[in-house]
This record gives C-alpha cells, structure tokens and sequence, in this order.
C-alpha cells in the first residue's frame, strides 16, 4: 500500500468519529434505499425457493401430463406408467344445488386411490380432524351416494353440514368431510369456486363429462422422493419419445406453478423500481451532505495543499471519507433488508399457499452492497470535487465557501463510469430488461427535467425586479443564492411526489374501470359448458325468464400453442409480457364474422363461405409480444390434432367491455365435425330487477344441471379486492420514497443551516424582526413547494396515463379532487418541514456571532 493511501485510511479513521453526526440523513439515506431492495429481492428469493423446495407437493407429483377436452389413450397411460407410479385425476366446473334450492359455482377435482401422490391432504369431520382414508369418505354408503370432501366455503353459501346431501349434474353427493388443507392447490391454477374432492367414478355418474366439455385430464408420474432431476427428465424424454403426438402440457417439480413464479418476479420487479427510486431520491441527500462536508474542509484542504497535498489527493480523500459514510449506511440498508422478510414471514407466513424459510442470501446482500455504494459514489463525486477549487491562500480569509468550479474531464469520465455501472446493476439483474430500461430512461430524463427547472428558477429569481416588500425581496434571494434550498428540494419532492401521483391514478383507474365496466355495457352472467344440443334450449330458457335480455353465444374449445413459424412453443423467444400464452391451453373459437368487441387493424377477414386451408385471427397486443404479422403460422393442438393455420388479420380487442372475445378465432372449416361445447353470456335489459339474478342461477342449476353460471359481479369483486390488496401494498411501498424525500429535504436544510445562521444573524443586526424572517422563509418555502407540486403532478399523471392507455389498454380519467389534495399535502409538508428545520435559527441571538466576527 503506498504512502498517500495509508495517509487516506488514517484520514478517514480520524473523521469518522468526529464526523458522523453530520452525515446522518447521508446514512439514513442510503439505509433507507438499500433496506427496501434487500428486503424486496430476499423475500422473492425466499418465495422462489420455497416453490422451488416444494415443487413436487406443490404439483401434487414429480411430473404432471394435463390434457384437455380428451382422455389419454391407454398407450399414453402405458408410456408415463412404466417410469413410476401413475395417478389420474380430473379438473372440472359444476353447480352444486342443496336440497333448499340454493346453489353455487364450484371447482370438481376427481382423484383415484393413489391421491395424493406427494404431500398430505388434512381433513376435517364432525368431532376433529378426519383420518379415515380418502377412498373411504369418497366410497358411496348403503344408500348408494357417493361421499363428496367440501370447502367449507361452499358449505357456508349453501348452509349446510357434513352429512347434508347436495347435487352435481344428475349425481346426488353426501358431505362426508371438510377440506382444510390441499397439498397441491396451487397446480390448479385460479378457480372460480370452492373446491369439492369426489371419486372418479362419481364424477363419470354426474353427467358433466361430455364430449367438448371443457374438462382437464391430468396424469401424474411419481418418481419417489429421491429421485434426482437427471432422472426426472430422463422420464419426460422418454415419454416424449414413446408418444411425441399426445399434445399434453408437461409440468415437472422444478416449475411447479409457473404462472406464480412469472408474478412473483414482476412483483419484485416492480417493487425493487420502487426501492431504486427511494436510492435515486436519497442520492440527492448524498449529494447535499458531500457538498455540506466539502464546505466545511475548506481550511483542512487549504491546509493539505499548503502542505504539498495535489487536487487529486484532496479529491481522494474527500471520497474515501463520504464513502466510508456511505458504507455505513449501507451495512444498516443490509441488516435492516434482511430483517425484513423475516419480520413479514413471522407475522404473514400463515397466508402463503407453502412455507417459507426466511434466509441470509449473500448474491442479494452483495447486490445492495453495490447498489448502495454506486449510487453514494455517483451523487459525491461532482460536490467533492469542488473542493479542488479551494487554494491554499484560504487560511488568509475568512472564507465559508468554494470559488466558482468547473470540473474536468477526469471528473466527468468517473461520473459517467459510476452512472453506468448504476444503470447496468438495474438492468442485467431485472426480471424484465425493457421495464428496467424504461424507467431508467424516464428517471434520468425526470432529474435532468428538475434540474433545468431549478435553473429556470433561480435564473428568474435573479433577474426579476426586486420586489418594494422586504419580505418577498429576502424569498426571492433565497431562491437564488449560493446554497440554495431550490435544486434539493425540487429534486427530491419533485420525484417522490411523481411516484405517488403515478401510483395512485394507476390505482384509482383500475378501481374506476372495475366499477364502471359494470353497469350496463357489460354482461351479468357467463355461462360455461353448455352442451351443443341444449344451446336453442337454453337458449329459449332465458330469453324467457329475462325479457329482453341480450343473449350472446359462440362455440369454445380449448387448444395449446405448439408451434410458431415451426419453432416449437418450448423454444420460441416470447416478451415476456405475453409468454404466458405458450405456457398452457387457451380458449379457442370459430366464426364466420368478426367477433364484436374487436376491430381488425391488419389484413382482412375470411369471406363467411371459405373452405380453404385453416385461418385465424390474432389479437394485435400478443401478436406484436410475439413477434408475428400477418401471414405467419402457428399449430395449435386440439383434441389431440395438430391444426396448422395461417394469421389472416389481428384485431384489436376491446377487453373491458367484458363481452366474449378470444385471442385465437379461427375460420368456421377449421374444426368440422370436433366436438365443442358454447360460451354465453346474458345481458339484463334495462331496469331488471337485480335480485332476478340469483333466483336464475337457482333455476340454471335446476333446468340444466350439465351449465355451470357464472356471476359478473362475484368474479369482478374477487378480483377488484385482489388488485385492492396490491395496489396497498404498492402505495405503502412508494411511502418509503416520500420518507427519502424528507431525509432530503431535512438535510438540505441542514447543510444550509450554517449561512442561513450567517444571514440571520447579518439581517437582525440591521433591524429584521423574527417576524419578518419567518414570513421570508415561509413564502420561500411555499414557492418551492408549489413548484415541486405542479412538477410531480404533471409528471405523474403522464407516467400513469401511459401505463394505463399504452400498456393496460385502458381509458384513462384523471381525479381532480385527488390530484388537487395531493398538491396541498406536497406543499404544505415542504413549508412545515422547512420551518422546522429553521425555527430554531430565528432565535438566535446576533450578539454571541457577533463577538467573534
């Protein structure tokens, strides 16, 4: 180690015992940004490990093959069975009537003996915990039903108890136990009822199975629980290669739930923006207290100099100093991060679907490590420079400043290079690269919009006329000199106020689009799996139980996407924003005429008399995500057949009406003579009586046992809670910027509290009353407030209404009460803050300054 880096080290050991009540706000700072991406990237790893730990109780098996609308053939049995064990079981929808008459959605999973093949299914009966075997409850008793395990959801709605009988289809069950815990929920993905668990003969009894029916055949191979994953996917080749044309969807342990996990990362990727935005907010504290402490080296770096030291030493060992501080706060951003996931596991780990372990995961903490240390380096290095502006003749003078600084190259090449590095952690360890792009870009292009702005602001103030008042001459001097309030606090609110705006008119229109989709436009009623043959039945039925009513209908198959341009699915590069339609089967449809709800944006519509090869319609946004036009192909797999069709048009599809509408349609000879089944919907006219709506499903349930009813209303209040409970989650998490905002803007204060001291004590010599400087700052105060509102507003409602019209598709509103309550609290935290923070100023006396000037 060379002389002038040890002199360096003892340096910094010397100050920061002296030093560290003054870089306080640095440290919170820091701690403050680093803790929250900690914590949000360790509770995801814990998260993903968890699935990952849990993957094959979570799947229910080592590998699960899923078919829809078709049974495997015993060769496909044959081909899983000879590499283990071989479970079946069966996923439908039903209504289950009671005895009263009241009836209810439920979710139908038909199990053999071998259920469950991993984890442990805990019932409950009349006196406890139920442990008599599954293929016991399920088995029928002496009067011939068979026994049905029930959510006691579905008990609650239909009011009734275990040894109650109710119906599915034409079968009449018993409730023989209640399901409190089911191993493998997850795989089943989102359901729209309570779930009931009976026996495969039972379900085969009921009627439900029809051909077309949408109804899911899942074959589960277990491999034993020390079977490693060589072997699993030896397995899944082989079976591939025993029967390459079974069409299933293959899912093993190692991604368990898929469509979890892709919202897990997105989560945490937004959240980690969040906490990246927090650091951003806090990096303008850095740069406070690194300008704050070049200030007050003044006389030790004239020292330095006049003892031989060079500008680049004294640069040096500024930075060695601030970044000692930095690290500081950044060990506590660590302590605290991992604290964190534990603290939330603890108290709302009983939530989660599996368990958790909180852990101490070192790829993470050295994440938060760099992030902390990058961003104090990037915001310190431009204010310590100026400290090589200081000349050695300052011990001559009594000088509290720093003569006007141009940095140099060597500067700006370090500020470049630590910006980059910033840049490159968010993007290379983001979940979604163009997100992390986008907001990258967007941040920048806020601070440097801020930063013009401050400009603006002091240019103005400075060449404005003075002002005859002396209160409102001394605020607008204040805007303008050296050492201004007006570039930390317009960067600081200004950005933590855009967060919020954003976040809270995302929220509120999701919330608005939710609520006003709703009335009128929207159907009250989905029906699922009406059986061709009773379509002009049923449909009778209900134009006759709700008189002018709009009746929609169109016939539904389910089918999977194998192929792409010849590429397989599994292989194909997809955004990520729309990878979700290769993962699994889709709903899928024909028609003669252009679905209503869409428009065609590209190519042209088969005419309603083609017979030539197989077309299909695309919606235009999962087009574009997977990089397909007009004239491509895909192959979709439908009852076991491999379909290759050629996209014909995209459409647009305006999906808040809430009406049918697929991804997918294809021209009406694409699936002559495939069994199907119809999807429709019921639109009340205007002025029906809403409580006609569950006397219908009642009757549903009672002319059609085979048609499951789904309510509009139900499915969007489930869904408008979940989206509830994130956005708070998200509105909580964007406090942790405006707390930054704070520590910024006290520190701000803090830094300037030494020439405010300076002028107060200069302005009360000359006659000011405490008075008259108290009403300077306040309209100081206010003034940088209400330009850093205006700011965060505007930028704010532009990020929200790009999100929600560019990305989500939405119209988009914006709440003037909302944003105008949202601008007093910005303006009247900036004006209390800074009176606090220089209240105890206004008291001093000047006479103690005085005597030592």
């Amino acid at each position: 180690m060379s002389g002038s880096a040890r002199l360096i080290l003892r340096l910094v050991a010397r100050e920061i015992p002296h030093s560290l009540r003054h870089f306080g706000i640095l440290i919170a700072c820091i701690a403050l940004g680093v803790g929250a991406i900690v914590a949000v990237v360790s509770l995801s790893r814990a998260l993903n490990e968890g699935l990952s730990r849990e993957g094959r109780v979570i799947l229910g098996a080592d590998a699960a093959f899923t078919l829809i609308q078709r049974e495997a053939t015993p060769a496909e049995k044959a081909a899983i069975g000879r590499f283990g064990r071989l479970a079946e079981l069966t996923q439908s929808r039903a209504m289950a009537v009671s005895e009263a008459g009241e009836s209810a959605l439920v979710e139908i999973k038909a199990v053999d003996d071998a259920y469950p093949l991993a984890g442990q299914l805990e019932l409950a009966g009349a006196d406890g915990p139920e442990n008599r075997a599954l293929g016991m409850l399920l088995a029928p008793d002496a009067a011939g039903l068979p026994g049905l395990v029930a959510d006691p959801v579905l008990t609650g709605r239909l009011n009734i108890a275990l040894g109650d009988r109710v119906r599915l289809g034409t079968q009449t069950f018993r409730i023989a136990a209640l399901l409190t815990s089911e191993p493998d929920k997850l795989s089943g993905g989102l359901g729209f009822g309570p779930r009931v668990i009976m026996s495969r003969a039972a379900l085969d009894r009921t009627g439900l199975i029809q051909p077309g029916s949408l109804t899911r055949f899942s074959y589960r191979l277990d491999l034993g629980p020390t079977s490693s994953e060589a072997q699993l996917q030896e397995a899944v080749d082989g079976i591939a290669a025993a029967v390459p044309d079974a069409g299933w969807q293959v899912t093993t342990r190692l991604r368990a739930s898929p469509q979890l996990q892709r919202q897990v990362d997105r989560f945490t990727q937004f959240l980690t923006l969040v906490g990246l935005t927090a650091l951003l907010i806090g990096g303008v504290g850095v740069a406070n207290a690194a300008r704050a402490f070049a200030s007050r080296q003044v006389m030790r770096i004239a020292t330095l100099k006049s003892l031989g030291a060079t500008r680049s030493f004294v640069f040096l060992s500024s930075l060695a100093q601030v970044m000692a501080f930095a690290l500081i706060g950044t060990l506590l951003g660590l302590v605290v991060g991992t604290a964190l996931p534990a603290f939330a596991i603890l108290a709302f780990g009983h939530l989660l679907p599996y368990p958790l372990a909180p852990g101490v995961y070192g790829e993470e903490l050295l994440l938060g490590l760099a992030y902390g240390l990058v961003a104090a380096l990037t915001f310190s290095i431009l204010p310590l420079a100026r400290g090589k502006a200081v000349a050695a003749s300052a011990l001559f003078r009594d000088s509290f400043g720093i003569a006007r600084f141009r940095p140099s190259l060597f500067d700006l090449a370090l500020l470049a290079a630590a910006t980059t590095g910033f840049g490159a952690l968010a993007i290379l360890f983001a979940s979604e690269r163009r997100i992390a792009t986008i907001y990258l870009v967007a941040a920048v292009a806020s601070i440097i919009m801020l930063r013009i702005i401050a400009w603006l602001v002091m240019r103005l103030a400075k060449i404005a006329p003075r002002p005859r008042n002396p209160i409102l001459r001394m605020a607008l001097a204040n805007l303008h000199r050296p050492g201004s309030l007006t570039p930390s606090v317009l960067l600081s609110l200004g950005l933590g106020l855009t967060l919020l705006v954003a976040l809270t008119l995302i929220d509120i229109n999701l919330g608005r689009q939710f609520r006003s989709t709703l009335p009128g436009s929207s159907p009250s009623f989905f029906f699922i799996d009406i059986p061709a043959r009773d379509m002009n039945r049923f449909a009778d039925f209900l134009a006759k139980e709700q008189p002018g009513a709009t009746i929609e209908r169109v016939p539904q198959l389910r089918g999977r996407i194998i192929e792409i341009n010849g590429t397989p699915a599994s292989e194909y590069k997809a955004a990520e924003r729309v990878s979700w339609v290769l993962d699994g089967d889709r709903g899928i449809t024909y028609s003669a005429k252009p679905p209503e709800g869409s428009e065609i944006v590209s190519g042209r519509w088969w005419p309603e008399d083609y017979r030539g090869p197989p077309l299909v319609s695309f919606g235009r946004d999962i087009a574009e995500g997977l990089g397909l036009k007009v004239g491509d192909k895909i192959t979709v797999n439908v009852l076991g057949r491999r379909i290759t069709a050629e996209i014909a048009n995209l459409r647009e599809i305006r999906w808040q009406r809430l009406g049918i509408n697929f991804i997918l349609v294809f021209s009406p000879n694409t699936f002559q003579g495939a069994p199907y089944t119809f999807l429709s919907t019921l639109t009340p006219a205007a002025g029906a009586d809403p409580k006609a709506e569950i006397e219908l499903t009642r009757k549903v349930a009672q002319g059609f046992p085979a048609i499951s009813s789904v309510r509009v209303r139900d499915a969007i209040n489930a869904v408008e809670q979940i989206v509830s409970q994130l956005a708070l989650a998200i509105r909580a998490s964007s406090g942790i910027a405006l707390v930054a905002s704070i520590l910024v803007l006290a520190g701000a204060l803090a830094a300037t509290a030494r020439t405010r001291q300076q002028e107060g004590v200069i302005l009360k010599t000359l006659g000011a009353t405490r008075s008259t400087l108290l009403k300077a700052l306040l309209v100081e105060y206010a003034a940088l407030g209400a330009i850093a509102a205006v700011f965060g507003l505007l930028c704010g409602a532009i990020g929200a209404r790009f999100v929600v019209v560019e990305i989500m598709r939405l119209d988009f509103v914006v709440p003037w009460l909302t944003i105008v309550s949202i601008a007093i609290s910005a303006f009247a935290v900036t004006i209390i803050l800074g009176l606090i923070g220089t209240w105890h100023l206004l008291g001093q006396k000047p006479a103690p300054y005085l005597r030592h000037a």
